[in-house]
């Protein structure tokens, strides 16, 4: 196992508890929250395999990924409030997650022969669509529409990503740089409470 898929699964990992402790909140039993932390963690990764038609679906394919999302389970249940004094650790895994599933999407698409544009969507899709089913199931508007710079740092982390691939960068460097770079623009803008600016109403 090399580090890049150790990251992902631990992106996973935290992905599951980030849905799990929603659902909590929202007085949902086991089953509900395992469902809630199931989509969230890859729900991203499902619907770029679906639009991109890529078979079998990745969480499919190997086995790993449901276990670990599984393991979140009763890690999240016995851990309850306790997870609240790392929360600066989940935001680093988080954080780490959301760039590694940019990259990763983006790599698929682009070895599907897709724009780098389409590519960088689809690296976007991999990262938030999991977190906006999360939020959907729990009735809440999608975090990602009306508070945090989430995507948008995905976005800009694509940009990152293939200006390296453009200018060959080494494979691991290239993810590394991304990566800093995204945990950098979420880190700034939640300190200095960034957001993009709401519309006005009609």
């Amino acid at each position: 196992m090399d580090i890049i898929h150790l990251l992902d699964l631990i992106g996973t990992f935290v992905f599951a508890i980030s849905g799990i402790r929603v659902a909590a909140r929202n007085d949902m039993d086991i089953f509900g929250a395992s469902v809630v932390g199931f989509v969230t963690a890859i729900g991203g990764g499902t619907v770029r395999d679906l639009l991109l038609n890529n078979h079998p679906i990745t969480w499919m394919a190997d086995i790993t990924y449901p276990l670990v999302i599984l393991a979140a389970v009763p890690f999240t249940f016995v851990m309850g409030k306790k997870l609240n004094d790392f929360s600066k650790t989940l935001f680093i895994f988080d954080t780490i997650g959301i760039a590694l599933f940019t990259i990763i999407g983006m790599e698929k698409a682009l070895s599907f022969g897709l724009s780098p544009f389409i590519a960088g969507l689809m690296g976007m899709i991999s990262a938030v669509v999991g977190g906006i089913i999360r939020d959907v199931l729990c009735r809440e508007i999608p975090l990602i529409f009306r508070k945090e710079i989430y995507a948008t740092a995905c976005l800009a982390g694509a940009v990152i990503f293939y200006v390296g691939l453009e200018l060959n960068l080494p494979d691991n460097l290239n993810y590394l740089i991304t990566t800093a770079f995204i945990i950098t623009i979420r880190t700034v803008s939640i300190k200095r409470n960034w957001s993009l600016p709401k519309m006005k109403k009609a």
